[in-house]
């Protein structure tokens, strides 16, 4: 019993002397916390050294509190967004197709001499044409046209305006026939004012041989008295040649030579004769 109550003693000295140790480390501390005024964060900011330095703490034993300050925003700002045009898709169109032009020919205006004693010029190129006027053998006259293939030519006084055809080899000519221009056949054509075109006018094939026929024109007394009736104008092929031949007859038909052998499609006319002039022609489909 005795040992428990020295015990118990003991320990009660201890924790005596335990407090009085603790004791001036509690005033110290509430002798300090009285002294700083304002909040606790103004206490750390701004406590003097001195009173650091007599406390014995070590200053670098108690964080210290300091404001940092907001670093400025660095981010450098995106460049605004720009639409990048695409490339359009261009049409490039092909390459257009260029003909190279015809050069256009040169004419000329010829001179010619009457080669036989007499000759003939008509209102037409053939013989078959009504006769317009005589020409006399060496006349120089003017010449100043030709059928397609130069076997008529057209001619009238130098300086003059009343043209009629002759046939070339009539005529001693200063140039190449070929370089004269080539015209119309009608382009002096007497037209009658009296009579109507043909009628029932057509065309059969038999061979090379194309027969055109028609009905017959009905001509007052007199108005007959002339040396072919009717006339067919065709353009036709005859010796692998492509061109205009004239025919003539009486009947009311006409044969006409047409071979094979040219690019282009034959074609042609018919017309009646009075004294007068010709019928205005009548075109009809080609077999």
């Amino acid at each position: 019993m005795k040992s428990y109550l020295a015990l118990a003693l003991g320990l009660f000295l201890v924790c005596l002397l335990a407090a009085a140790w603790a004791a001036p480390f509690a005033f110290e501390f509430s002798a300090n916390q009285g002294a700083v005024l304002g909040s606790p964060e103004d206490a750390l900011a701004f406590e003097p050294a001195e009173q650091i330095a007599e406390s014995g703490q070590n200053p670098t034993s108690t964080p210290q509190h300091t404001h940092t300050p907001a670093l400025p925003d660095t981010n450098t700002p995106l460049p605004p967004h720009t639409n990048t045009p695409q490339p359009t898709q261009t049409h490039t169109p092909p390459p257009t197709h260029t003909t190279t032009p015809t050069p256009i020919p040169t004419y000329e205006i010829l001179r010619g001499k009457v080669l036989p004693e007499r000759a003939n010029c008509r209102y037409g190129p053939g013989w078959m044409y009504l006769y317009k006027y005589g020409l006399v053998g060496s006349s120089n006259l003017e010449v100043i046209g030709r059928t397609d293939r130069g076997y008529w030519v057209l001619i009238q006084a130098i300086g003059g305006n009343n043209p009629c055809w002759v046939k070339a080899d009539l005529m001693e000519l200063t140039g190449d026939v070929m370089s004269l221009p080539p015209v119309e056949v009608g382009v002096v054509q007497a037209w009658s004012p009296y009579y109507a075109p043909l009628t029932n006018v057509s065309a059969r094939r038999d061979g090379d041989i194309v027969t055109v026929s028609f009905a017959p024109l009905m001509r007052r007394a007199g108005d007959e008295t002339i040396p072919i009736l009717y006339v067919v104008e065709a353009w036709v092929c005859q010796d692998g040649e492509f061109g205009f031949v004239p025919y003539g007859s009486n009947f009311t038909y006409i044969e006409v030579l047409d071979e094979p052998g040219c690019e282009q499609d034959s074609y042609g006319q018919a017309l009646a004769a009075e004294k007068h002039g010709y019928t205005w022609p009548v075109e009809f489909i080609w077999p």
